[in-house]
């Protein structure tokens, strides 16, 4: 269960540890939420997990309570330290694997080149959710399924639709690869210290028919959204002549208008254009 908030309190202080703003340490206080998450991602027995900011640990006893091998991804020394400690058996044992990194940097922590399915379950540390979900999604490893505590507003930019103002690059390459399998309202009581936003528990499945895109073009969409507004006409005038080329086919395929801006075209749009580059490549 998760620690009561006098007791996390305790805790960081004898850890002589503050909540770093910057990381997005907050930490989960309600124990109904811990299992939530263990009961939304409803695994297979033994398959493996990866959890990204484990922070003081709660998530992650249960995890391995419920017999899963764990690859957990902590960047704070002190908390890291803790963790050793408090969970020092399963470290022994190896169903826990901790590594003390950037998940940005190592989005799938020491997961092994040969595992098969595995899932994310974690409370994402705010301040790198679309950071490191996009360097997942670029990894080549894809979990089976997602179960993250997530910042409401990050929740609605990942699941916008073509056309709204919150739709963008992540947009695309998440809903190209997973679906929506189901959301959990979370106030921001519920964490130590509590954040001044409300979040989200949500559950992303893989698709059958993923398509994770290339590096180039994840690059070269996300160039394209940073000027969102413009026409996308005038934005291929700024690409070399091969891609130019190649998006001007692919406008015309598609029957749209170069007057037509990033934010109206639709995923499965892109991912046309992706496979057009990739052809041309």
């Amino acid at each position: 269960m998760a620690l009561s908030p006098s007791v996390t309190n305790e805790l960081l202080r004898q850890l002589d540890h503050r909540p770093n703003k910057k990381l997005g340490q907050n930490f989960l206080i309600d124990g109904n939420l811990v299992e939530k998450s263990i009961s939304m991602a409803d695994l297979p027995k033994k398959m493996p997990v990866l959890e990204i900011g484990p922070g003081l640990g709660t998530l992650t006893e249960r995890l391995l309570a419920h017999g899963h091998p764990v690859y957990a991804v902590e960047i704070d020394r002190r908390l890291d330290a803790h963790l050793r400690e408090q969970l020092a058996s399963y470290i022994k044992s190896g169903q826990l694997n901790l590594l003390r990194a950037d998940a940005v940097k190592c989005p799938t922590g020491d997961l092994p080149e040969e595992i098969g399915d595995f899932a994310v379950v974690a409370n994402l540390p705010y301040a790198i959710s679309s950071a490191w979900l996009e360097g997942l999604l670029g990894s080549g490893k894809l979990p089976l399924r997602m179960v993250m505590m997530l910042q409401k507003e990050a929740t609605e930019r990942m699941l916008a639709c073509p056309g709204s103002k919150t739709f963008n690059a992540l947009s695309i390459f998440l809903q190209a690869c997973y679906k929506t399998g189901g959301k959990h309202a979370v106030p921001g009581q519920c964490f130590f210290p509590a954040p001044s936003v409300d979040s989200v528990l949500l559950r992303m499945d893989r698709l059958e028919n993923k398509f994770p895109f290339p590096k180039d073009v994840r690059v070269l969409i996300r160039r394209i959204f940073t000027q969102r507004r413009k026409q996308l006409g005038s934005l291929i005038k700024n690409e070399n002549s091969d891609i130019q080329e190649v998006m001007l086919s692919w406008l015309k395929r598609q029957n749209l208008c170069p007057t037509i801006r990033p934010e109206k075209i639709t995923g499965s749009q892109w991912t046309d254009l992706a496979r057009c580059l990739s052809e041309k490549s």
